[in-house]
């Protein structure tokens, strides 16, 4: 009884009432993007998988992360093992098979949940290093365990989801004593590969690069969404046009208005004031997860927390960025607002990691 008082009091609120906040403004603007159209019972889904995500976060935060991190191989294996089924069995969406589908007609994306493994398998393998400053030998074997999922996820294809996979690798190895040697050579080396690796790309992944550097070359076309985007934003002005008011969502001109452009369609609503707010919201998440990696009782935990901070920070500057066209468009959702199951799990199994770090800070 008494360590389940303590794990009730010592539970990160201000963790949850943060993220169920964010829940809160993506179930409204889904439901604001959802009306008169096909997507209106998208909001009360986004709602489900916002409690199965509650259920999520207590059920992780109950099992010791020392725990999980003793259990990485086995999870590395699943992980693997799974990838490779959803390549051979998987669902097929428009030219790109990454679901698995589930009794009752649910689509399950491995891809997703591979963003925890990840965060578990650096933790451990840094963690096991101790020493200064870490090597080559060790950042060579590290790499090759991290780019092997990358490299099942990118032949899905899903070149925007393998990439959220690289931020908790670097934030990884730089807390672990890069040393400047090192992130230099491979600056270098990534200079030198990103050309190349224009050679890799599928037909529309180039198209949608080029048309970053260019959205008036197919205004109707690959441009068509983020030149959508960006009009929604404006018209949202300073306070924006109400709920259920936006031009560009009510009438459907901009696409996924409930997925990977819901900032968009936030923003036309609510106006450069509620982008202010949300954007408030989640930096205050992120230096919540800060925190509790400052507190965290040992090495494993730090970096556990610090590689999730790193992973919600680049799901937020990519979505935001490819919205406003400062990025390509990826298909990366925004954390905790953008319709998705397995996006919103995902979010909330590693937001139940954070806050499984700091219910054991305490402990020696």
């Amino acid at each position: 009884m008494a360590a389940s008082y303590r794990s009730i009091r010592d539970f990160d609120w201000g963790l949850l009432f943060l993220s169920l906040l964010l829940c809160a403004v993506g179930i409204l603007q889904i439901f604001s993007a959802g009306q008169g159209n096909k997507f209106r019972n998208m909001w009360w889904k986004q709602m489900i998988f916002v409690v199965a995500g509650l259920v999520l976060m207590w059920i992780v935060s109950s099992i010791d992360y020392h725990t999980l991190l003793g259990q990485v191989p086995v999870l590395y294996g699943v992980t693997i093992f799974l990838l490779v089924v959803t390549a051979l069995f998987g669902v097929k969406v428009f030219e790109a098979r990454r679901w698995i589908e589930l009794p009752g007609g649910f689509l399950f994306q491995v891809s997703e949940f591979g963003k925890t493994m990840i965060v578990l398998l650096v933790a451990r393998f840094l963690t096991e290093l101790k020493t200064e400053s870490i090597h080559w030998k060790d950042l060579f074997k590290l790499g090759a365990l991290v780019a092997l999922p990358m490299l099942f996820v990118m032949r899905q294809p899903d070149l925007g989801t393998s990439l959220t996979y690289v931020p908790i690798l670097l934030m990884g190895i730089f807390l672990a004593g890069l040393r400047w040697q090192y992130a230099l050579v491979l600056g270098l080396f990534a200079v030198v590969l990103l050309p190349s690796s224009w050679f890799l790309l599928k037909d529309y992944q180039k198209s949608r690069i080029l048309t970053f550097v260019d959205p008036a070359r197919d205004p109707k076309g690959d441009g068509y969404q983020v030149i959508q985007s960006k009009i929604a934003i404006g018209n949202g002005g300073m306070w924006g046009q109400g709920v259920t008011r936006g031009t560009q969502t009510r009438y459907q001109f901009l696409p996924v208005p409930h997925t990977d452009f819901v900032f968009a369609a936030f923003a036309e609503e609510h106006g450069f004031v509620g982008v202010v707010v949300v954007l408030g919201l989640y930096f205050l998440l992120l230096m919540q997860i800060v925190q509790n990696a400052q507190t965290a009782p040992d090495r494993g935990g730090m970096y556990i927390c610090m590689c999730i901070a790193a992973t919600l920070l680049f799901h937020l500057l990519v979505n935001v960025g490819m919205v406003i066209g400062r990025m390509p468009v990826t298909g990366i959702p925004l954390p905790l607002m953008s319709n998705g199951g397995s996006g919103m799990l995902s979010v909330f199994l590693m937001l139940g990691l954070v806050n499984n770090v700091r219910l054991r800070r305490f402990v020696n």
